[in-house]
């Protein structure tokens, strides 16, 4: 059943260099101890099985100090006398009566097949299947293809479980949304308090998904796959591109503010904070660089993390100096017909009370 299962997982494209060391037909040696004959020979099983595994494996009895270096003493058989599997048969062992009986005198070996190892999980028996995703899918991609094949293949009363990371992963199961929805929401409610407004923050929020679109683009061209480092580098780029979002609409507001309108309030931000975006971004894209192309240990974490915040910046600033003026040319037209607060004065109450 386990190689049948492993067959199958084989088969998706989605997987790569599934295995498993179990086996059911392992060859092993039985050692069969008559305890009457063992009895008769005055010999207990207890010291029996003990002198086997001192002969046999070995055993640290003492040390003992001679040229002012520590030795150890090992008691174990000569080699000659362990090589083959019948030579059990003709160590000795010391019964009661301090005679030497032969291990053949009250032993037998029969060579038998059985389990390579026993492995239980969760007091289960079972058998660990080993195996990776495919260069070009992600680890919750092979998780569910593993959950989807388990369900056509496995009999009634079979079942999976997960070990490693590959169980830390499934039991955080859908984190890494939540994560980017609460680094989301920060970002909003920094920005309308900011702005003292709910509508301006979304032409900045909204300008995002060109960045998220480039850096899932450069992992399908690079075939990397959308883990970790990925996710952190999407992080990363709300920041930054966001960044690059509020120097266009923060400097449209203050015209806006100054008294011209929406539609040139945007040109005119877009224009002059055009330079100051691409030097920043393309520069921090050149630093990127050495990470999209790294090689040695640890490249294929370095050039995921380079990759998608590479791609991520490239895009977004491109379509970002587009996008982002004609969202505050909408979200602003709707602010200044909602605005919060009609009259308000713009000095600052310290300065009224100097004055």
């Amino acid at each position: 059943m386990s190689h049948d299962f492993v067959k199958e997982l084989n088969k998706r494209k989605e997987l790569s260099s599934v295995f498993t060391f179990y086996s059911a037909s392992f060859p092993q040696y039985m050692l069969r101890v008559d305890n009457d004959l063992a009895q008769q020979k005055g010999i207990t099983i207890d010291n029996a099985m003990s002198t086997l595994s001192t002969l046999i494996g070995s055993n640290y009895e003492t040390s003992f100090i001679k040229f002012d270096r520590q030795y150890k003493v090992i008691v174990q058989a000569l080699p000659q006398y362990r090589a083959l599997p019948d030579d059990i048969l003709k160590l000795y062992v010391k019964n009661d009566h301090d005679e030497m009986v032969p291990f053949s005198a009250f032993m037998k070996m029969e060579k038998v097949y059985g389990l390579s190892e026993i492995t239980r999980h969760n007091m289960y028996n079972a058998s660990e299947i080993s195996g990776s995703a495919a260069p070009g899918y992600s680890s919750g991609e092979a998780i569910s293809v593993i959950n989807e094949v388990a369900k056509k293949t496995l009999p009634r009363g079979f079942g999976i479980d997960w070990a490693g990371i590959s169980k830390d992963e499934v039991s955080r199961g859908n984190e890494a949304i939540y994560i980017f929805l609460i680094c989301l929401g920060f970002v909003y409610l920094i920005l309308s308090a900011q702005y003292e407004s709910f509508i301006l923050p979304l032409s900045v929020i909204l300008s995002l998904p060109a960045g998220i679109f480039g850096a899932f683009l450069f992992l399908k061209l690079f075939g990397l796959e959308n883990n970790i480092y990925a996710q952190i580098s999407m992080v990363m780029l709300i920041g930054l591109l966001g960044k690059n979002a509020v120097l266009i609409v923060e400097f449209a507001a203050q015209q806006h503010s100054a008294g011209m309108s929406v539609l040139k309030s945007a040109m005119q931000g877009a224009k002059v904070r055009f330079r100051p975006i691409l030097m920043t971004s393309f520069a921090f894209i050149a630093g990127l660089i050495p990470l999209v192309f790294a090689n040695g240990p640890g490249k294929i974490g370095n050039r995921t993390i380079g990759s998608a915040a590479a791609g991520g910046m490239l895009f977004g600033t491109l379509f970002g100096v587009i996008v982002i003026p004609g969202l505050y040319y909408i979200f602003g037209s709707i602010a200044a017909k909602r605005k919060l607060i009609k009259i308000e004065d713009e000095n600052p109450l310290s300065e009224d009370l100097t004055q």
